[in-house]
């Protein structure tokens, strides 16, 4: 499984890649239509609430961890396309301690960090009791749950992404028959479905583990001084340093989408929070063809072959201008009747009838910045994926502050659309010397 051969990067080879992944993502909401479905049986609204925001908040939590899947993609996938399989394994045992590092300081601060959450986002006396039921629970997992995106990462960078969808499709096939029996049968109410998330999270990483064997028939993944070799500690920090404040400001871009379109009035939030379902989709459709380059840019990189890399981002990239044709055609059509269902207020549904347009031109607009973000990641090259995050936050802000004011809501979606292709038009200007880089490892 270790095996550095490169092969011929092919149509064939990047569907390969990104079909797992696409359907893997497909089962995401599955889960949290199941897990809102089955709380709405016990017939009262604040289990389900509780449910919601306890999720949200580990959610937050973990997403800070986002880096490790990203960036042990891009290492190690560098590592194997230069044959180096003794660093590949020392990645992963580098990830999983991360992993363990993370979800231990989660379970030890859980006090705070839960307390900060709900004061930023109160909720009913009932609500918030049951919803510590729900994180107290759940906390547990933290580190299985943070070890899963190092696994996840890993995994991709070897092309394995059947491996990947798999541990998905455990994970989700337990949860759901473990939230039927322990709610709807045992009648454990939040409490069940925590302890069934809780028992999927370790069945996923006990599965991607397992799935991740060949690693430890390498010595190197225990080999204490190649793990904690100074130089490649300081790299993987510098790689995750700049992906987490890449994130952050990304994450910032959309919370402050939230809380300007607050300001237009209930009926407008509302109908924003629909359409940003509209991304959300676009998103779960480009990861595959995104990861695809990751992996495949990551592996030519290592490899130091400019010419592999440029053909890995050309093919993985056409695979993503055919889905946001499918998608943007698809919005348009379908975009009316995708809105009806996700909001039963007329009103609602009106409004967001009238920003429908920006969805339909969304996909195409983000194609650049989705792609490049893969391409990017695979090549190592964070510190560049930062710096140009900053401009397109600060672009974001220019023509926000220019635009709201002319155009409210609709100066709002313009302003999010334009970041979208000034991260793309800034990364693509700092391609050249992404490929001129492979080179010169030469």
């Amino acid at each position: 499984m270790l095996d550095p051969s490169p092969g011929a990067i092919t149509h064939k080879r990047v569907l390969k890649i990104a079909l797992p992944i696409l359907l893997a993502n497909i089962t995401v909401p599955i889960l949290g239509a199941v897990d809102t479905g089955v709380v709405g049986q016990l017939g009262e609204a604040a289990p389900i609430g509780a449910v919601g925001i306890g999720a949200i908040i580990l959610s937050a939590l973990y997403w800070i961890f986002g880096f490790l899947r990203m960036g042990t993609t891009g290492l190690t996938s560098q590592a194997h396309g230069s044959g180096r399989s003794g660093e590949v394994a020392a990645l992963l045992t580098r990830a999983l301690m991360i992993a363990l590092a993370g979800g231990l300081a989660i379970i030890v601060f859980q006090g705070p960090l839960f307390a900060g959450a709900f004061l930023l986002a109160p909720a009913s006396a009932e609500v918030e009791s049951l919803a510590y039921e729900y994180l107290s629970i759940r906390v547990w997992s933290a580190p299985a749950m943070i070890a899963i995106y190092g696994i996840t990462g890993w995994l991709i960078a070897l092309e394995r992404t059947r491996a990947v969808l798999a541990i998905q499709l455990l994970m989700n096939g337990v949860n759901i028959c473990l939230d039927l029996w322990f709610v709807l049968g045992l009648g454990w109410g939040v409490q069940g479905v925590a302890l069934a998330t809780f028992l999927a999270e370790w069945g996923g990483v006990a599965l991607g583990l397992w799935l991740c064997r060949d690693a430890f028939n390498v010595p190197a993944w225990r080999d204490w001084p190649r793990v904690f070799d100074p130089q490649a500690l300081r790299h993987m920090g510098q790689v995750n340093g700049d992906i987490l404040l890449r994130s952050l400001m990304l994450q910032a871009i959309f919370l402050s989408f939230l809380f300007i379109g607050a300001d237009f009035g209930d009926v407008t939030l509302a109908s924003n929070q629909v359409l940003l379902q509209f991304l959300h989709i676009t998103a779960y459709a480009l990861d595959g063809f995104a990861f695809s380059a990751e992996a495949l840019v990551g592996n030519a990189f290592g490899r130091r072959d400019s010419r592999h890399l440029r053909h890995a981002a050309k093919i993985s990239s056409f695979w993503g201008l055919v889905s946001v044709v499918i998608l943007s055609s698809g919005f348009a059509v379908m975009g009316g009747y995708i809105i009806d269902i996700m909001a039963k207020v007329p009103a609602v549904q009106a409004e967001a009838r009238i920003y429908l347009p920006y969805m339909v031109i969304a996909p195409v607009l983000g194609l650049g910045s989705y792609m490049l973000d893969g391409i990017f990641i695979g090549a190592t090259r964070t510190r560049d994926m930062r710096n140009m995050m900053a401009l397109s936050l600060l672009t974001y802000a220019i023509t926000a502050a220019l635009l709201i004011p002319l155009f409210g809501n609709h100066g709002l979606w313009l302003a999010l659309l334009i970041s979208f292709v000034a991260r793309a038009v800034t990364l693509g200007l700092r391609y050249p010397a992404l490929e001129r880089a492979a080179d010169r490892r030469q």
